[in-house]
């Protein structure tokens, strides 16, 4: 940085200011409008300062005339150099002060690549407080992506429980039962695994937006469960045996089971092959979201009649406070 220190006195018995030189130096580096030219029905300033190879010329610099007040008897102008009134020299010194909390602050910026930033952290704080020593007064702290995604975290950690909750509790007062209502939330479970698994298969780390994936995988699949769940107690209500009710809805329900499921996985077939511009929010949720619906969907053809058979192993019929229905073999 430039640094230009006047000397005041000097400065006085030339009767000049310290402001006349400041402004002068100011309008030689900084420039200064010094009118406007017209070209038709556009206009255009015109500035007056140095050329930029003057800029951190120091003897061109020293040799700027700083205009006096004239003592002649004609009033001529009269001129003398920069470097008759002030000292200039070049030294290092921070280009910007930032300041925070009334605090100043330095940042110090880095990208990353190749794996995530929640793991790469924890291991930097390490290796700064193995290999730097802070002054005292000093303190480091981590802002930019990492600190939303500590937000966004602690945000998801309430988010997440209170989701599932509601979930279970709508499940609740649709059966009117517990435990059918835990048969039905059983299917969360193989979702998450699957949305895991896929993860793990395209080296995808965990982030935000495969979490925000997670909660919107938890409700399709438990939307399928309920829909061959509700079927077979329909069927039950019926009279039918729960045999050939578990075998019946599972048959019926298969279509309807597999429509949704399909459509949401081909759907996000192209966001998880996407490599351009915002590919790093697409791909995570898009590949939670079909390997839990695929693995979801075939677990839960297969396991969530078993677990129905063997919550009611001993054939007894459900209580449920609704007229039968006779459903055509």
């Amino acid at each position: 940085m430039l640094t230009v220190q006047i000397d005041r006195e000097k400065t006085a018995r030339h009767g000049l200011n310290i402001s006349d030189v400041q402004e002068t130096l100011a309008i030689a580096t900084g420039g200064r409008e010094a009118g406007t030219v017209f070209e038709g029905d556009r206009r255009f300033d015109i500035t007056v300062r140095l050329p930029e190879n003057l800029h951190t010329d120091l003897e061109a610099l020293k040799r700027l005339p700083i205009s006096r007040p004239s003592s002649s008897a004609d009033g001529a102008a009269s001129f003398i150099p920069l470097g008759e009134l002030a000292t200039l020299s070049f030294a290092l010194a921070p280009n910007q002060i930032s300041r925070e909390n009334g605090k100043r602050r330095v940042v110090v910026s880095a990208n990353v690549q190749g794996r995530d930033i929640g793991s790469l952290v924890p291991e930097a704080e390490a290796a700064i407080q193995k290999n730097v020593k802070i002054p005292p007064g000093y303190w480091t702290s981590w802002g930019g992506t990492f600190e939303q995604l500590q937000s966004a975290t602690r945000r998801l950690q309430v988010v997440v429980p209170l989701a599932l909750f509601l979930v279970f509790t709508l499940l609740f007062f649709m059966f009117n039962n517990v435990k059918a209502g835990l048969l039905v939330f059983t299917r969360i479970p193989f979702a998450l695994t699957g949305g895991v698994l896929a993860l793990t298969v395209r080296g995808i780390p965990m982030s935000i937006s495969a979490a925000v994936g997670f909660i919107a995988l938890s409700g399709v699949a438990v939307l399928n469960g309920l829909v061959m769940i509700s079927f077979i107690r329909s069927l039950r209500q019926g009279g039918m045996p729960l045999d050939e009710a578990i075998r019946h809805g599972a048959l019926t329900r298969l279509r309807p089971v597999l429509m949704p499921a399909l459509v949401a996985s081909l759907g996000f077939v192209p966001m998880a092959l996407a490599t351009g511009t915002g590919a790093e929010v697409q791909r995570p949720l898009a590949t939670v979201v079909i390997g839990g619906i695929l693995s979801s969907t075939a677990l839960a053809l297969l396991v969530l009649p078993l677990l129905y058979r063997l919550r009611h192993w001993n054939g007894n019929v459900e209580e449920i406070s609704s007229k039968p229905v006779r459903v055509p073999a």
